[in-house]
């Protein structure tokens, strides 16, 4: 077939291959840039593009419209994907950052909700929609190019360099935000300055398309067009090749759900923790994950490396187990680590709540619903990080350590005189609402338990560039990994901020949103296990079916 005439061939030279994955690393760094500011900022964006009085509320718009970009990952995905196996690879992902770049950087100049009003979080969602159809077009095009570029026994470890800028994107934008800290002030930096992060993505769009413009097509793509090989509509083809129905569903939920899960949980459920549930100081934060994610790059291209010689499947089976058995334990450690002062209040002053309809409805604001009273207490308590257990009572009450507590009439019609009643009263007991600073030593947990996170991540990640290439004919490879790899980061996994959020909402229980994690990685486990193939890495005309 024309993939393997054209590596046979030639082989890249190694210069040629430092290109390939340099041009190819920095243009998937940058694109991930553009989609994670947006995250990486979130909590200033929700007082910016939301007018609502409920904290949890703002940040349950904020993931809602971050969701919104990877809902339409799966359309770029079949757009893109079309365009990669008719016309090739390289002028679709020159497409991609393009348009990309553009979105974000569109961000930046939306006057706030006080300014134009609901028009705001519109234009929002609009430009959301813009990067969500650009980074389905963009992973799977990286990916191929370089797979199709590298020799079959170093696939995993040249691949694994588009998975590690997966991370290097979200490392960026944090490197940008801290430096924007340090030079813009606080006030203005939440007033005005959030806006320099999205508008450097058109010096970003610059420098990836000079890089990327200076790359050359594909070889097997060549070598499929000179042969009269390319498919007529790879998006029928894709559903139509004998045994690619089941090679998709494979990689929906035993590739992509898992790792996807694992990887915003590591990265964006441990930021949204420590931020909020743990209320450690922001500038903080954002520097434990830079240190965390920079060291963590690494593991992504040790498992590539390492899948070269073990197989693709044996890394995946070990992260996904390995994250079903840690994944709490480790959240646990961070929270004790990160302010321990909070937990041992809640042991030692027990918050009860009791009344009638004791459930909170996180969105109640937002679609004109009322809110119970005691859901309104709830919701306060949420927002504040404290763990509570509700009793049934006909009254509402609120006791701290079997102590009552007055809930004051005014606390009932305002979110912001509840929240600071609420905070007085439990400080009061020992609870302790500042931002926190913990000592050195529980940071370097801290650290430590973030970089546990990313080896979970890379085992379950680090390999697959090279396994999805491995498991679709190249005539219509870009589509047929594309479609299942952005359904399950798109779905599964990008909305895991908004739903793990929303269980937390509903619970009152700051762990109780890694259930999510945990049940997706469950039942990926059972179709990886049944559906991947074991062994040595082979090429896909070794196994057609």
């Amino acid at each position: 077939m024309a993939e393997a005439q054209a590596l046979s061939d030639r082989e890249p030279s190694a210069s040629e291959i430092r290109l390939v994955v340099g041009a190819s690393s920095a243009g998937t760094i940058f694109e991930w840039y553009d989609f994670f500011i947006y995250g990486t900022l979130a909590y200033i964006l929700k007082d910016a593009f939301y007018d609502v009085d409920d904290p949890t509320l703002g940040l349950l718009l904020v993931w809602s419209t971050f969701a919104v970009g990877f809902a339409f990952r799966p359309i770029g995905a079949i757009l893109f994907g079309f365009l990669g196996d008719r016309l090739g690879r390289k002028y679709t992902f020159l497409v991609t950052v393009t348009l990309m770049g553009i979105a974000t950087a569109g961000v930046g100049f939306i006057p706030t909700v006080d300014q134009i009003g609901v028009a705001a979080p519109i234009i929002v969602i609009l430009l959301r929609v813009m990067q969500g159809l650009a980074l389905g077009g963009e992973y799977g095009g990286a990916a191929i190019y370089v797979a199709e570029h590298s020799p079959p026994e170093k696939r995993g470890f040249y691949t694994s360099f588009i998975q590690a800028s997966v991370v290097g994107g979200f490392v960026l934008s944090i490197i940008v935000v801290l430096l924007c800290r340090l030079i813009i002030p606080e006030d203005a930096f939440t007033a005005w300055g959030w806006r320099v992060p999205f508008l450097l993505s058109i010096i970003l769009l610059i420098i990836s398309l000079w890089m990327r413009f200076k790359l050359s097509e594909s070889p097997v793509f060549k070598a499929m067009k000179e042969a009269g090989e390319t498919s007529g509509n790879p998006f029928i083809e894709s559903f139509t090749y004998p045994g690619n129905k089941k090679r998709i569903f494979v990689a929906l939920f035993g590739v992509a759900g898992i790792l996807t899960t694992i990887w915003y949980t590591a990265f964006f459920s441990s930021l949204s923790f420590l931020k909020g549930d743990m209320r450690l100081d922001e500038l903080t934060v954002e520097i434990i994950l830079l240190i965390a994610g920079l060291i963590s790059m690494s593991f992504y291209v040790i498992v590539g490396k390492w899948s070269d010689r073990v197989g693709r499947k044996k890394p995946i089976i070990i992260g996904a187990l390995a994250s079903l058995l840690l994944l709490f334990p480790i959240f646990w450690f961070m929270g004790s680590l990160a302010n321990p002062a909070l937990a041992e209040a809640a042991e030692r002053n027990p918050v009860v709540v009791t009344g009638q309809q004791c459930v909170t409805d996180p969105f109640a604001e937002m679609f004109d619903r009322e809110q119970s009273d005691c859901g309104k207490v709830l919701g306060s308590l949420i927002a504040s990080g404290v763990a509570y257990s509700v009793v049934p009572g006909d009254q509402l009450a609120l006791s701290v350590g079997g102590a009552p507590v007055a809930i004051a009439p005014e606390w009932l019609n305002s979110s912001e005189a509840r929240m600071a009643g609420l905070q007085a009263a439990l400080s009061q007991a020992g609870f302790d609402f500042s931002r926190q600073v913990p000592p050195l030593p529980n940071l370097i947990g801290i650290i430590l338990a973030l970089m546990m996170l990313g080896v979970l991540s890379a085992l379950t990640y680090g390999s697959v560039a090279a396994l999805l290439s491995e498991m679709f004919p190249p005539r219509i490879r870009y589509s047929s990994m594309s479609i299942p790899y952005h359904i399950g980061a798109g779905y599964l996994g990008g909305f895991l901020p908004l739903i793990a959020g929303v269980i937390v909402a509903s619970t009152g229980d700051i762990y109780s949103g890694l259930w999510y994690t945990w049940g997706v990685v469950a039942f990926g486990i059972i179709i990886a296990w049944w559906g991947l193939r074991g062994g040595p890495p082979r090429d896909f005309e070794d196994d057609p079916a």
